[in-house]
């Protein structure tokens, strides 16, 4: 059964990390130990991406293949996956209705959440029938 993740994309600190993982459908975190986080993504894991005051703004399916890059002039210090699937919302999920959808609060304050797989597939299904 695959995994489900929302992932920040840390659009309060650096605006651009979003602007890089929306143009090239990719998940990312940055510098240690929010980096490896994402290599424990594996293949057809749900990802959403969340962005700090709008919700999750787009979603795909992990490939499962991990790679890095040098970031801010430091060696490999942004891990990232492509996603398949990839879609951006036309309106962005806000947080409080992600509790109302999956009926539990969570708690955004961290680089990666991971959610019980039938919150993740309620989510999915809810973006697919009113966000894309």
């Amino acid at each position: 059964m695959p995994k489900i993740y929302i992932i920040n994309t840390n659009q309060t600190n650096h605006p651009n990390c979003e602007l890089d993982m929306l143009q090239y459908g990719k998940c990312a975190a940055y510098y240690s130990p929010w980096k490896y986080y994402i290599d424990e993504i594996e293949a057809n894991d749900i990802v959403f991406l969340y962005s700090n005051g709008k919700g999750i703004i787009a979603r795909g399916m992990a490939t499962g293949i991990t790679e890095a890059s040098d970031y801010q002039g430091e060696t490999d210090e942004e891990h990232y996956m492509n996603l398949d699937r990839f879609q951006v919302l036309t309106k962005p999920l806000q947080p409080s209705e992600i509790s109302r959808i999956v009926g539990h609060k969570i708690m955004f304050n961290q680089t990666v959440v991971t959610l019980p797989h039938l919150f993740g597939i309620k989510l999915w299904q809810h973006i697919t029938k009113h966000c894309i």
